[in-house]
């Protein structure tokens, strides 16, 4: 009697918790369909597009496609079988196996238990079926297929048993043991995020709340020295009562915040070279609004690094100077040093590019949707506002990591209704800022689609032609073996640019994590080579690689470029008075 009373009370959770998802449910479908009206579709009939053009080709060649049907059925057949004999105890390996990396598979249910293991199986091979097939087809063009590679890897990553709560054993589990409790508070979190999403839903990566600037992120102490329309110049205090003479001038992407270079102080690598002896300074971007729409590359260059060189100069005394560029920071940088050398400027003297692209002739996925008939689509979204919204920019760029950045908190947020972890780089990451129009547009037509920088006189800026191959400073290059934003083999055509001696090296991991390595984590390895070839593959044969982060291997190369030990300047000291403390005004503006 006490059993079924317990069955009963159960029962009734159970209910209960399946009503309030129901009512949930209807208020979020009436939210959706609001927001629907918003959304641009531009990208939905491309994708429909590229599979019509594949549909066709399958109509061309029948033979080949009634072919890959059989096999289909075959291998189903086969996987149906395998699963079976492991269940009764038969040794044999599976047919299918995830990628040791892939981690949506590493509950031992999917293993042990004949229906997962057929569900995962199935899956696998149902992936590669797909990729092989979309290879071997013929007649179609190399970008139509790379295109059909993007968007089947989005449906196929969308689809995988781990995102339904009926087909991921973890999820069920969990439904057991909280009698669904945890599939509403996941339509709660679901439901928040979509109060707080713009254009596209905006999924929590991490606890917002754990984190305040200043305090425990982006929080080496400094000051803002300088501030202009679109930067505030930062220089960090001394933590050495000697410093290097040259100055290092760091210049990040500016569609981000600044603080991915100093986040948590165990993670920070402003602090790491602050405490390594360098005097460093910081732009911080402005996250710019309607009022900033008009601004263009050329001004990015004029009130950026130039006008942040002018101001080193004034708060240290020193005219000569070493410089940092991260990703499209580092394309900045490149296009200013080409700049300063037609105009006869010699200030920087050695120059640090962090997963950085010059030549952006195979630039990855990116590229895909960089023609002439999406910008004109871009511009016309951005003249509504005079910018790019950051959630669009943002959700491009998890679109390129689905499984990490997108599905895997699909299933922790709202599947098993948990909160997901503090993470300093996801709270940056999820700091987004807006890009002016006139500068974003410039910026994709001049580098994505015309690879304008990578040729003699391809780009004017500020009046004059610039000419990267004339540039002769010292290069240090750092790229990243698994970057999705800017492939190796693409940063890597660097070294064939410039006129310069570079150091290329190659980080494990990936566009921010293999960045941000400290040494004192002992994570990752890198690898470095004497010799430039022209092939990449053939640098990565020869090269040697090293244990730990490139951070050690980094500031043996810039000591020797960054002068004498001179007494550490201090913020304030110069002619610039600090205006206020890092990290300053402009990080804080919110998209």
């Amino acid at each position: 009697m006490a059993k079924s009373k317990k069955m009963s009370f159960e029962t009734d959770e159970l209910s209960k918790n399946m009503v309030q998802m129901a009512e949930g449910y209807k208020q979020m479908v009436q939210r959706y369909l609001e927001a629907a009206e918003e959304v641009d579709t531009s990208t939905w009939f491309d994708m429909y597009k590229t599979w019509v053009d594949v549909a066709s080709n399958a109509f061309e060649h029948p033979a080949e496609f009634q072919k890959k049907q059989a096999e289909v059925f075959t291998d189903y057949m086969k996987i149906w079988n395998n699963s079976y004999a492991r269940y009764v105890g038969d040794e044999s390996a599976p047919m299918y196996k995830p990628d040791p990396k892939d981690r949506r598979f590493r509950d031992e249910t999917w293993n042990n238990d004949l229906i997962f293991d057929f569900i995962k199986q199935s899956y696998l091979f149902t992936t590669k079926w797909t990729n092989d097939y979309i290879d071997s087809l013929e007649g179609v063009d190399g970008r139509t297929k790379k295109k059909l590679e993007f968007y089947t890897k989005q449906l196929l990553d969308a689809a995988a048993p781990t995102n339904f709560a009926f087909t991921n054993p973890e999820v069920i589990k969990e439904s057991i043991k909280t009698k669904g409790e945890n599939l509403v508070n996941g339509l709660k979190n679901l439901m928040e995020d979509m109060e707080h999403s713009k254009h596209f839903l905006h999924i929590k990566t991490t606890d917002a709340n754990a984190f305040k600037l200043g305090i425990n992120i982006a929080a080496t102490p400094g000051k803002v020295i300088f501030r202009n329309d679109l930067m505030e110049l930062i220089q960090y205090e001394p933590s050495k009562e000697q410093t290097y003479k040259r100055p290092l001038l760091i210049i990040p992407a500016w569609i981000n915040k600044y603080y991915i270079l100093d986040l948590s102080q165990d993670n920070s690598f402003v602090k790491w070279a602050v405490d390594e002896g360098y005097t460093v300074f910081m732009i911080s971007w402005v996250n710019p609004g309607r009022e900033l729409a008009h601004k263009k590359f050329d001004d990015y260059m004029l009130e950026g690094p130039l006008a942040a060189l002018d101001a080193i100069e004034k708060a240290t005394g020193e005219k000569e100077v070493t410089a940092c560029g991260y990703c499209i920071g580092g394309t900045l940088l490149t296009s200013t040093l080409a700049y300063m050398k037609a105009k006869g400027d010699n200030r920087i003297k050695a120059v640090t590019l962090l997963t950085t692209m010059v030549d952006f002739k195979n630039a990855g996925d990116l590229c895909l949707f960089i023609d002439e008939e999406h910008l004109q689509k871009i511009d016309k979204q951005m003249q509504k506002h005079g910018v790019l919204e950051g959630d669009d920019m943002s959700a491009i760029f998890s679109i390129l990591r689905a499984n990490d950045l997108i599905w895997s908190f699909v299933v922790n947020n709202y599947l098993m209704g948990r909160e997901p972890f503090p993470f300093d780089i996801l709270y940056w990451n999820d700091d987004s800022t807006r890009l002016p129009a006139d500068t974003h547009s410039f910026y994709l037509r001049n580098m994505y689609l015309n690879n304008a920088l990578a040729k003699p006189g391809g780009i004017t800026l500020n009046g004059v032609a610039i000419d990267v191959t004339k540039i002769d400073v010292p290069v240090y290059a750092l790229s990243t073996k698994e970057d999705h934003i800017a492939p190796w083999k693409t940063t890597y055509t660097t070294t064939q640019l410039v006129d310069s001696e570079v150091k290329f090296v190659l980080s494990a991991s990936g566009h921010v994590a293999g960045v941000v390595n400290p040494p004192a984590k002992s994570k990752y390895h890198y690898f470095t080579n004497d010799h430039n070839p022209k092939n990449p593959e053939e640098w990565l044969d020869s090269a040697k690689e090293f244990s730990g982060s490139w951070w050690i291997h980094w500031d043996k190369w810039l000591s020797a470029l960054s002068g004498e030990k001179v007494p550490a300047p201090k913020p304030g000291s110069g002619k610039l008075k600090p205006l206020a403390a890092a990290p300053g005004s402009y990080a804080k503006m919110q998209d």
